[in-house]
């Protein structure tokens, strides 16, 4: 067996990066997917970070530049860089990174304000400690725990009036998925009435797998599918079936089509 390279911080912008394998990142596995828009010319807008913390914790984050605003791959970039930026500050404190997480949150919203242009991100980001996790997010980017067997044990909302149109049982989650207006989003870094959606901590099975992932992968394949191709089997066999269908949708083989920049991270707790 291969061994698993062990991450200190990784960071993925970029037009495209799909590395067929796992990354050993704090008390776990994970292995990441990011990639653009098919016929896209302009810059990948989504980044990601696989930030370990000492031994035992760490820290995922997936951030989707908001489609149609100006350097949209610039603010997700600063987003992820604050929170490496704090979390490099705890000097390996693992026994509290809710601090640090929520102020990088606030920095990057300042500093993209700031920087003017209209400019904004999604931003979902969990912490790890052993199998203990507490998710954090702004906008539709989604976080989902799913077991072996494909019971969902967690699930992020998203902040968009589709997402609580949904949580309300107003709209099917197929309804949805075909909704005219999927692409709004209420609530992003980069906007002065930002609010951080902050998650109670929970333990992980040594089964579950965590789906972290923007709105291209979320808007091309049905949750159901998703949860299946993910649940088991070698994490770079589970990446490669989600790339694999969502690339086949985007490419208007049938529906649901969202031709969108695609970026995912699959983390499973190690023994």
């Amino acid at each position: 067996m291969r061994p698993v390279p062990i991450v200190r911080c990784v960071v993925f912008p970029g037009p495209e990066h799909n590395a067929g394998g796992v990354f050993r990142v704090g008390p776990g596995a994970a292995a990441l997917h990011t990639s653009r828009a098919p016929d896209k010319e302009t810059p990948n807008e989504d980044s990601a970070a696989l930030i370990p913390v000492g031994t035992g914790a760490a820290v995922l984050v997936v951030a989707d530049g908001v489609g149609g605003q100006p350097s949209g791959e610039e603010a997700s970039a600063v987003a992820v860089g604050m929170l490496r930026k704090h979390i490099s500050a705890s000097h390996d404190d693992t026994s509290d990174l809710r601090e640090p997480i929520l102020s990088a949150f606030e920095e990057a919203n300042a500093r993209i304000i700031a920087d003017g242009g209209g400019a904004a991100t999604t931003l979902a980001v969990v912490e790890i400690h052993a199998r203990l996790i507490r998710p954090y997010h702004v906008g539709d980017s989604m976080i989902l725990v799913t077991g072996q067997r494909g019971k969902v044990k967690f699930e992020t909302v998203s902040h968009s009036p589709v997402g609580y149109a949904v949580e309300a049982g107003i709209l099917s989650e197929t309804e949805a998925l075909h909704h005219e207006e999927r692409h709004l989003v209420s609530n992003v870094v980069g906007s002065k009435e930002m609010h951080v959606s902050v998650g109670t901590a929970f333990e992980m099975d040594m089964r579950d797998t965590l789906i972290i992932a923007t709105d291209g992968l979320f808007d091309n394949l049905h949750k159901e599918e998703i949860i299946e191709f993910a649940r088991k089997g070698p994490l770079p066999d589970c990446s490669e079936r989600l790339r694999t269908l969502a690339a086949e949708r985007m490419s208007g083989a049938r529906a649901p089509a969202k031709p969108d920049d695609m970026t995912f991270i699959l983390y499973r707790p190690g023994p």
